[in-house]
């Protein structure tokens, strides 16, 4: 029986460090990456079977396909492909910069553009496989200080929705995953323009809301490949948020408001 082949990017911490752990419990070989070397070296020791690994910025396009092209020539599929890398923006519009909005758009948005198209002929050709870009609840809903965030998260749900229409008919799936609160250090190693005190008292906001476990996640999104899912929310928080959503489809921005407050005077 042949050895699935799954590619992970953002693997050296949370979900996917978790994606690849349990991947790898599954006997899948494994192509892993991140832009951390430290926690990608972490990801490794913590493997029963060697991956192949690599530092990988998602953002620079010709790496991405560099990494397409080997995976293709050293096992000549792959069955499963996890678009996870990304980082965060804690800044109004107001006060943010150009050049962060063209860095989160680089690595959030752009990452998953090009792990998509780097693989997708393969998966075409070969006519099964699935492609996993992962969004956010904050790809269903608007959250202040996070337009940056949210920006990218949006455009990858959109983009993935858009794919699932092209992919009708064919072997391949793609998956829009929405994770709602995940006790990773997303927050914390956020860009922001707040000042040091208030930086932590936003991420210690933030974090109040970290619910699910990135093992839990991991599972839940496993769970949904193998169910050929098309979206999948992750934590009762983002079943919450999605529901909010239809329901106040624009007054919910005065509730996450209060919300913010609340969280502040604890």
């Amino acid at each position: 029986m042949t050895t699935p082949v799954a590619v992970v990017t953002g693997a050296g911490s949370g979900i996917g460090r978790a994606l690849a752990r349990q991947l790898d419990s599954e006997n899948y070989q494994l192509v892993i990456s991140d832009v951390n070397e430290a926690g990608l070296a972490e990801t490794v020791a913590s493997l029963r079977r060697a991956p192949v690994s690599l530092t990988l910025d998602v953002s620079q396009r010709e790496a991405v396909h560099a990494m397409a092209d080997d995976v293709i020539r050293r096992f000549g599929r792959v069955d499963l492909v996890i678009n996870n890398a990304g980082v965060a923006l804690d800044a109004t519009v107001n006060e943010m910069k150009y050049e962060d909005l063209e860095w989160i758009f680089g690595v959030n948005f752009w990452g998953m553009v090009y792990g998509t198209k780097a693989f997708l002929p393969q998966l075409l050709k070969q006519d099964s496989g699935t492609v996993v870009n992962v969004s956010s609840v904050f790809g269903i809903l608007g959250i202040p200080r996070q337009s940056g965030y949210c920006a990218t998260k949006f455009a990858i749900r959109g983009f993935t929705e858009s794919l699932w229409g092209e992919l009708e008919g064919t072997g391949v799936n793609a998956i829009s995953v929405h994770p709602g609160g995940i006790k990773t250090n997303i927050a914390r190693a956020a860009r922001s323009y707040a000042t040091p005190d208030t930086a932590e008292r936003n991420a210690r906001e933030f974090e109040k809301m970290f619910r699910t476990t990135p093992e839990a996640a991991a599972a839940t999104i496993l769970r949904g490949v193998y169910e050929k899912k098309r979206r999948v929310l992750i934590g009762s928080d983002a079943h919450g948020i999605q529901l909010l959503s239809r329901l106040l489809p624009t007054a919910y921005a005065g509730l996450v408001a209060k919300l913010e407050q609340r969280l502040g005077q604890q």
